[in-house]
């Protein structure tokens, strides 16, 4: 007996495996090279990285793939990229076992902040038309960089952008894959794509053993929670808000808590829920049916897994791959979502100045106090709200 599967299902059974892969692929290049900084900052060799790396991996793999299977919604952790740009900064001065205990502690807390449900009570109080702007002005930066890329590299790009626009007008399933496809096409024409020269398994012994100390819980566990909950998780739950989805918050920062106390000896830092990537598995090219795209983010967590055991090749593949590619195929699948957040953000004509605001800050890039727009979008969008509804003199 022979099965032959139809458009709809192909396009079913593709489209979250390529949602995935895209997903991991942005989720690595974006920002691993902060994370690199962050590991020579804790005193870390080449080994060293490539446990970091690859507990890094292991930790985004299980709290994405297992939350997927189980609740049928899509659930996308990350490593906290501010969290690791504080670090490249607030570590000087302190040691290896001093910055584990601090990454352990800042993992008790992310569990706190879960299990007391304090969180999770504050998000349900913001406006869906905020949450909407918070969504688009987090990832405007990448629809951005998708056309600036035309300027750096217009083969690449260009060539993107054409098999988009065309695949778009053709068929909506298959043109981020076509997209991805035409992409790699032009960087392996070119001799770009990166050779791997060997690999080998990451060790699996912690880097130190933690210390303690009230300097580190000052200078970084504290620091290093409030950036994590206010620029990661913050725009994380807001993604999955916007996009129609609902998760139990409290407890998925418990699991992200647990987690990263568990990983922590061996250089995980933070783990947090994603924004920017976990919309990629929330749209309609992850999958037509919104009821399945738990499927994209389900994928993404395997191939999580594998990256955890290639840590070493991997890591260096993919951030050896051409910016332009990245950050292309990023801002070409985010442009769907970034449509549906603008339009959510000016729906409701009392709230359209105030979400303005929260996209205007939120895509400002606005830093005060060492902590990162999200949260000022969220704050003074919430600020103008409250006046705009206060009775008129």
């Amino acid at each position: 007996m022979r099965i032959v599967l139809g458009p709809a299902a192909a396009a079913g059974m593709v489209s979250p495996l390529v949602a995935g892969f895209v997903t991991v692929l942005v989720g690595f290049t974006s920002s691993y090279a902060i994370v690199v900084q962050a590991g020579l900052a804790m005193g870390l060799d080449a080994a060293g990285l490539a446990t970091m790396t690859a507990a890094l991996a292991l930790g985004m793999g299980l709290t994405t793939l297992l939350p997927s299977l189980l609740l049928r919604v899509p659930v996308v952790t990350a490593w906290s990229t501010p969290g690791a740009a504080l670090l490249v900064v607030g570590l000087q001065g302190v040691s290896l076992p001093e910055a584990i205990g601090a990454f352990i502690a800042c993992g008790l807390l992310l569990a706190l902040a879960g299990a007391t449900g304090i969180f999770e009570r504050l998000m349900h109080r913001i406006p869906l038309s905020l949450a909407s702007a918070l969504l688009a002005g987090v990832l405007l930066r990448f629809g951005l960089d998708a056309f600036g890329a035309l300027s750096s590299a217009p083969a690449i790009a260009a060539t993107m952008v054409a098999t988009f626009l065309v695949a778009r007008r053709l068929t909506v399933r298959w043109s981020v894959p076509l997209t991805l496809a035409a992409g790699v096409a032009v960087v392996v024409a070119a001799g770009q794509w990166p050779v791997v020269q060997g690999w080998s398994l990451p060790s699996v012994a912690p880097l130190s053993v933690p210390a303690f100390s009230v300097a580190s819980m000052l200078g970084v566990a504290l620091p290093l929670f409030v950036v994590t909950m206010a620029s990661q998780n913050l725009p994380g739950v807001a993604v999955m808000q916007a996009s129609g989805y609902r998760a139990p918050v409290s407890a998925m920062l418990v699991v992200t808590g647990i987690a990263t106390v568990t990983l922590a000896p061996f250089g995980v830092f933070a783990l947090n829920f994603a924004a920017i990537t976990a919309a990629l598995c929330m749209g309609p090219e992850a999958h037509p049916d919104p009821a399945r795209r738990w499927r994209a983010a389900a994928a993404a967590g395997v191939l999580y897994l594998v990256t955890a055991m290639f840590a070493a090749p991997l890591a260096s593949v993919f951030a050896a791959l051409p910016f332009e590619l990245v950050a292309t195929i990023a801002g070409l699948a985010l442009l769907p979502t970034i449509a549906r957040g603008l339009q959510a953000a000016v729906a409701v004509e009392a709230e359209r100045e105030p979400a303005v605001i929260t996209f205007l800050t939120t895509a400002s890039g606005l830093t005060l106090f060492g902590i990162g727009p999200a949260f000022w979008g969220v704050a003074f969008g919430a600020a103008a709200l409250w006046f705009w509804r206060r009775p008129a003199p």
